[in-house]
């Protein structure tokens, strides 16, 4: 049996006159559409047309919930009550259901962003906050993060289902946490370097860290940031190589 694995992207990111990324293009390349929800980027009008877009691709919805942070891209930790970061990721999840139905589409699974989703890997209450709001919405919603997180431990705890994702075109750090923007090679470019690295993953459950080291990665879904430069060509070698070497990329469920 040909082995499978999701391929998603960060979409939905511009705000009003400020386009970021190219949602159509990456639309043609990935099954899953990690969509802001207004937070840290993405106004009504720019996410109903994401959602049409997804829709007519055949490509899934998932809510990109963040921080309050549009000033940052919500990229900047903020230290936020467990109480209010559960009604801020419930605020989300419910604002993109209802554009997603108005397109004809649904919210099928939960990714948080940025610094939210750095933070809830070792950060307990917090974690505990953005499962807590997934499961307040809808039991059935899966949720996208790392592997061994505390996010992944408070949603098991709930009952909810989790989905081990790896990053094609993030450094990692040896103990299997991203290398920070903030750090020189956090961010990688190349093309060609990218799609053999996800493959590897993908086919050998492994991924090489920035000191060197090989260390294990769980992958269900592949996220390729829509943001970065050239992320439309990085997605298309990554899909590629996968599909070349007989690996089908499909939605998680």
């Amino acid at each position: 049996m040909s082995p499978t694995v999701d391929l998603n992207a960060d979409l939905g990111e511009g705000f009003a006159v400020w386009q970021l990324g190219d949602d159509e293009a990456m639309l043609e390349v990935v099954t899953s559409a990690n969509l802001a929800c207004g937070f840290h980027a993405g106004d009504p009008a720019l996410l109903l047309r994401a959602c049409r877009a997804a829709a007519e691709a055949g490509v899934r919805v998932g809510a990109q919930v963040s921080y309050r942070d549009l000033a940052g891209f919500g990229r900047r930790f903020i230290d936020v009550t467990a109480e209010d970061l559960t009604a801020d990721v419930i605020y989300q999840i419910g604002a993109l259901q209802a554009i997603a139905h108005a397109a004809g589409t649904t919210v099928s699974y939960v990714k948080p962003h940025g610094a939210l989703y750095n933070t809830i890997v070792h950060h307990t209450d917090q974690a505990a906050a953005v499962a807590a709001a997934v499961h307040a919405v809808d039991p059935t919603l899966p949720v996208l993060g790392l592997s061994g997180s505390e996010f992944f431990a408070a949603a098991t705890r709930l009952g909810l289902r989790t989905v081990a994702e790896a990053f094609a075109d993030r450094a990692y750090q040896p103990d299997g946490t991203l290398v920070s923007r903030r750090e020189p090679g956090a961010v990688l470019h190349d093309p060609a370097q990218i799609a053999e690295r996800v493959f590897t993953m993908v086919n050998a459950d492994e991924v090489q860290a920035v000191d060197g080291s090989t260390i294990p990665v769980t992958v269900e879904s592949v996220c390729v940031h829509g943001d970065s430069p050239g992320a439309v060509q990085i997605a298309h070698a990554v899909r590629d190589r996968l599909a070349g070497a007989g690996v089908q990329l499909r939605a998680f469920s």
